[in-house]
């Protein structure tokens, strides 16, 4: 009994030792060299981070690129709107103008009455001649440009604005 116990003791101071001197042996090798292995880690995620930040802001730019492009209208050598229609410029924006004022006044007329939402009924979006004159250009074209300002205006009179 005696015995047994002597080994089981000798046995654990000789594990204790061993592990002790492991540790001591292995330490300060192990975390310099963990540590060298985390810098160049660091580095490379780095590097890494830094490449694909470069990407997304060329994609960025290429597709900012492609949006312009496809505004010029070649076709007839002119810079076309968000809306599409083409046309000069002084046509489109007195268009869009004159059509958002009227707009406006008919759709807080509309919800002053407390009448439904609806501009398609008002007299000026149906003609859609209000301050046109024949130097701007296409009637159409111009009516085009007015009805849709006129919609925006009539909705944010309708809301209130």
């Amino acid at each position: 009994m005696k015995l047994n116990m002597l080994k089981k003791r000798l046995g654990g101071v000789a594990l204790g030792l061993s592990l002790l001197g492991g540790i001591a042996m292995t330490s300060p090798n192990s975390v310099a060299q963990a540590q060298y292995q985390n810098r160049d880690w660091q580095q490379n995620r780095d590097w890494q981070r830094e490449q694909q930040r470069r990407q997304r802001e060329w994609e960025r730019e290429q597709r900012r690129r492609q949006r312009e492009n496809d505004r010029w209208d070649n076709r007839n050598d002119r810079y076309d709107d968000r809306y599409g229609y083409g046309g000069s410029f002084q046509l489109r924006q007195t268009a869009l103008n004159a059509g958002y004022n009227e707009g406006i006044k008919e759709g807080r007329k509309d919800r002053s009455r407390n009448e439904r939402f609806d501009y398609r009924d008002e007299e000026d979006f149906r003609n859609a001649n209000t301050d046109y004159s024949s130097r701007l250009g296409s009637r159409e074209l111009y009516a085009q440009y007015f009805r849709q300002g006129f919609v925006n205006g009539y909705t944010d009179g309708y809301r209130g604005y």
